[in-house]
């Protein structure tokens, strides 16, 4: 049985450090962010660094997410 994925949606997910707890440790937030299923890897880590340089927290990490809709092919 075969299977057809068939790429829907990507997201862009940044991580960012927004303080610290009173122990010392990172508090860290993040944002997921609709990104073209098109887009390159290079593309979506440019914008992700063109975005850091507006924010006033430290960009920790970035991440893709790629979501498919997997189809029996027998469907």
């Amino acid at each position: 049985m075969a299977v057809i994925s068939s790429q829907t949606d990507s997201v862009m997910v940044l991580e960012v450090q927004t303080g610290l707890t009173p122990a010392g440790a990172p508090i860290l937030s993040s944002r997921s962010i609709n990104v073209k299923a098109a887009a390159t890897d290079q593309d979506i880590l440019d914008v992700a660094t063109a975005m850091q340089a507006l924010s006033e927290y430290p960009l920790i990490s970035v991440e893709r997410e790629d979501h498919f809709d997997l189809v029996d092919d027998a469907v």
